[in-house]
């Protein structure tokens, strides 16, 4: 395997156990080292990947502050390909009711998946631990990967796109819900594949062996 996969880091979260499973599994992959190394027509990288933890108004204002968001657009409204975790999952919507509106201002996502995120409804929040996750049979991310797996989730919010057909897989905590999205070459999950043993391995090792050209 030879194409180098990009990491974006936008200052939160600690990226350390992605990069020791990309190790692990011989995939080429640095920290970008700025919006400017996603060009279309310059980039070193052949695919992305967008993890983090943290609250949805903030990331936002980091991705605009630094460039990335526009940049990230780019690449994503490009077909290229694209995998986020966690909170590159939720900013690929258009809003998240983690950032209602305030003083008149709509706190907008990167609005590349149409819908919304919404935060859980039961008291347990948030959801923290291993999760089944059920995958669609013809998802390319969970090939091979057994029914039901389990991945290890820590989030108080999730995925509600308008149109389910995006959805890869689901899950279930006080109420069934996205917790992967595949279309074209953007992938995105919930769980965080990094942290979830020799099935999140697998899951990673599934998405940077893909074939999305064309």
């Amino acid at each position: 395997m030879s194409d180098l996969v990009g990491v974006i880091d936008y200052g939160a979260g600690n990226l350390g156990s992605l990069m020791n499973a990309l190790g692990l599994l011989a995939i080429p992959a640095r920290f970008a080292a700025g919006p400017d190394e996603l060009s279309l027509s310059a980039s070193p990288f052949e695919k992305i990947i967008f993890p983090g933890d943290g609250h949805f108004a903030a990331a936002m204002a980091s991705l605009e502050q630094s460039g990335y968001a526009q940049a990230l657009g780019e690449w994503i409204r490009a077909d290229r390909p694209f995998l986020g975790i966690c909170i590159g999952l939720q900013l690929l919507f258009e809003s998240s009711e983690e950032a209602p509106p305030a003083g008149g201002r709509e706190v907008k996502g990167l609005s590349l998946i149409p819908g919304t995120v919404r935060r859980f409804p039961g008291r347990k929040v948030p959801q923290i631990g291993w999760n089944q996750t059920r995958a669609r049979p013809e998802s390319a991310m969970f090939r091979g990967l057994a029914d039901n797996t389990f991945f290890y989730y820590i989030h108080s919010y999730y995925a509600d796109p308008a149109d389910s057909s995006i959805c890869a897989a689901e899950a279930e905590y006080y109420v069934r819900y996205c917790s992967a999205v595949e279309r074209g070459a953007l992938a995105a999950v919930q769980f965080h594949p990094e942290k979830s043993g020799a099935a999140g391995l697998e899951l990673l090792k599934n998405w940077a062996e893909g074939d999305y050209a064309g």
